[in-house]
């Protein structure tokens, strides 16, 4: 989602949020989250499957609705714009709790990963040509030209902005393309993928690890949603899993993605534009491009003054949170153990932070925390299996629902830059996040499946 991987820290001449506006909320969200964790699961038939909505969808509706609704509320219920840039800033707080808690699952099961052999390696091809093939015919189908292009080479998170942004300019068809699939994936990306992924569960045809590694498409909130959906329709033990290889996947796609798109998926979408387009596109005329004016499609992104003491304070704030959340809907109290799991897991959040810090920020600070967290669990080390048995206490969907509320009440920003793009290209953005899913998905349970030697 927009914000997720922002720097929460101070940037000169960003426009101040005031103390009591962030009191605010974070208060909001606390409402929010307690609200969503008590509807908890909800299942709906649909035919031989069923779509599951979780904590964290209700989480990100609410969010999302309140932002919209805000202009007709009452004053202290209404969220400004620079409270919502506020949400979409604390969102990397929130992302580095959940990264900190899936890290420790990581690191015990990575026996399992390693064991999964070229699985998980070759899965990632899955994720980036996933979004051109299912994308790219459908876009030349419904008219669309080279904004093709900048919409279905990867999902569209902000380093695809960058990449698209640098070889051809945003103002470019290709530029309004990669912005179209960006705000598309803000807006809609987690309750899409989330809904796909439960739905494609239920019907018992892939293995839940093939599943799992799918779920890892490069956005934490969409990863969350994903995995949390699958997870839910498994055991516990599954479950656990399920949330490893996710998190392992996802690692893998956030730190070598950019090249892997730079390199492979843009270069290669380019060469299919040119051979498909004078086939399914031929005669349809300029005409059918979506109307883009790119002034007011631009996202509505500002940076917020967010201080390491407010970061710190975030985090405890979104661990107590996650308390909550474990405690109405997986029914743990939040006695001595499980507040010293939570401390554990703010305490590889600092340490990952620290290190981000200390590094000159060159690597993201999701993978210091990843690194960390999979250290303290791996077999082998001190007190390993001791800290599994703490931070296991909390159920890492329960730490995925302040993520999901934070990014909803952000995301009312950017809808009337989305309300400007044309319905086809909306569709051919939900096919590319559909291809990305279901690509490393097949190649995964071929991997897993596949006999030895």
């Amino acid at each position: 989602m927009a914000g997720e991987l922002s720097e929460a820290d101070a940037r000169p001449g960003a426009p101040p949020v005031s103390g009591g506006g962030k009191l605010t909320l974070f208060l909001l969200a606390l409402v929010i989250v307690v609200i969503a964790e008590a509807i908890g699961n909800v299942s709906i038939p649909v035919g031989a499957g069923k779509i599951v909505l979780l904590p964290l969808l209700w989480a990100l509706l609410l969010g999302g609705a309140l932002g919209l609704m805000s202009p007709r509320l009452p004053a202290p219920l209404r969220l400004s714009g620079a409270l919502q840039n506020a949400a979409s800033a604390y969102l990397q707080p929130a992302l580095l709790i959940f990264i900190a808690k899936l890290g420790l699952l990581v690191g015990g099961s990575l026996p399992k990963l390693l064991a999964s052999g070229w699985a998980l390696a070759f899965q990632e091809f899955g994720h980036f040509f996933g979004t051109m093939v299912c994308g790219l015919p459908a876009a030349l189908l419904l008219g669309i030209k080279r904004e093709a292009i900048g919409a279905t080479f990867s999902v569209g998170r902000e380093p695809s902005l960058a990449i698209i942004g640098e070889r051809y300019g945003m103002n470019s068809p290709e530029g309004r393309g990669v912005l179209a699939e960006y705000l598309t994936g803000t807006v809609f990306g987690a309750v899409f993928i989330a809904l796909l992924a439960g739905l494609i569960a239920s019907l018992k045809i892939f293995d839940p690890l093939a599943l799992a590694m799918g779920a890892g498409v490069g956005s934490g909130s969409m990863m969350a949603a994903a995995s949390g959906a699958i997870a839910a329709q498994q055991t516990p033990e599954v479950a656990r899993d399920v949330a490893a290889f996710a998190a392992a996947s996802n690692l893998v796609t956030t730190t070598i993605g950019t090249y892997f798109t730079l390199f492979l998926s843009l270069p290669f979408t380019i060469w299919a534009y040119g051979k498909l387009e004078p086939i399914l596109g031929r005669n349809r005329p300029d005409a059918a491009r979506p109307a883009v004016d790119p002034q007011a499609a631009e996202p509505v992104h500002q940076e917020v003054r967010v201080g390491l003491g407010e970061t710190v304070l975030a985090w405890v704030l979104i661990g107590a949170y996650g308390l909550i959340g474990n405690w109405l809907t997986y029914g743990v109290v939040p006695d001595a153990q499980v507040v010293a799991g939570m401390a554990i897991i703010i305490g590889t959040v600092l340490a990952g932070w620290g290190l981000y810090l200390l590094l000159g920020r060159r690597l993201p600070a999701v993978l210091w925390v990843s690194i960390i967290g999979m250290a303290l669990t791996y077999p082998g080390t001190p007190y390993a299996a001791e800290i599994a048995a703490l931070t296991g206490k909390l159920n890492f969907l329960a730490l995925a629902t302040p993520i999901l509320t934070f990014a909803g009440l952000s995301v009312a920003k950017d809808v009337p830059a989305f309300r400007s793009l044309g319905w086809r290209i909306v569709v051919v953005s939900f096919l590319a996040n559909a291809g990305t899913f279901l690509g490393a998905v097949l190649i995964a349970q071929f991997f897993i499946h596949a006999p030895p030697g």
